[in-house]
């Protein structure tokens, strides 16, 4: 994956690189060349990226907005992978000292499919309760805990505007 926020500088130590480079393999494995590249406007034509056109309403695409609700603050999800952690190049950034440097991964599919991946975090990534282990579907009205940080899960249509 030539994306910068998973190439595991940020680690000390050799297990805990392995375990991040394993759950960023996992990721990239999840995603699909369709996926990562987020718009379809960037795949030639004669290349549907992984193959997932023929099971895909094309009228569904974008159809929907995401986001993560954390107390009174709003953070919008993209297509692709949205990173979640302290660092400040992360897509959704959390000022806790609990919370990893990266924690976790949402990726949003084009298709409108979402999950969360733990990319190694020291404390877990708890879905409605339930540590994580693999990467988990989500939906809306999930709620994500990482450490004490409980953020909400949300979807809405794409003229719903979420509060910022």
């Amino acid at each position: 994956m030539t994306d910068s926020r998973f190439q595991s500088v940020h680690l000390e130590g050799l297990p805990r690189r392995d375990e991040f480079r394993a759950a960023r393999d996992r990721l990239e494995e999840a995603c699909g060349q369709y996926t990562l590249l987020g718009d379809l406007a960037e795949l030639p034509p004669d290349d549907p990226g992984d193959g997932l056109t023929a099971t895909i309403n094309p009228g569904a695409l974008q159809a929907h907005t995401y986001w993560l609700q954390d107390g009174d603050h709003v953070h919008p999800l993209a297509v692709g992978v949205n990173s979640v952690g302290r660092l400040p190049d992360n897509q959704v950034v959390l000022r806790d000292e609990h919370v990893s440097r990266r924690h976790c991964a949402i990726v949003v599919h084009r298709d409108g499919r979402c999950e969360v991946h733990d990319v190694a975090s020291k404390n877990g990534t708890l879905v409605n309760g339930k540590k994580i282990a693999c990467p988990t579907a989500l939906k809306p009205g999930d709620t994500l805990l990482l450490c004490t940080r409980k953020l909400t899960f949300l979807a809405g249509p794409t003229d719903l505007k979420p509060a910022a």
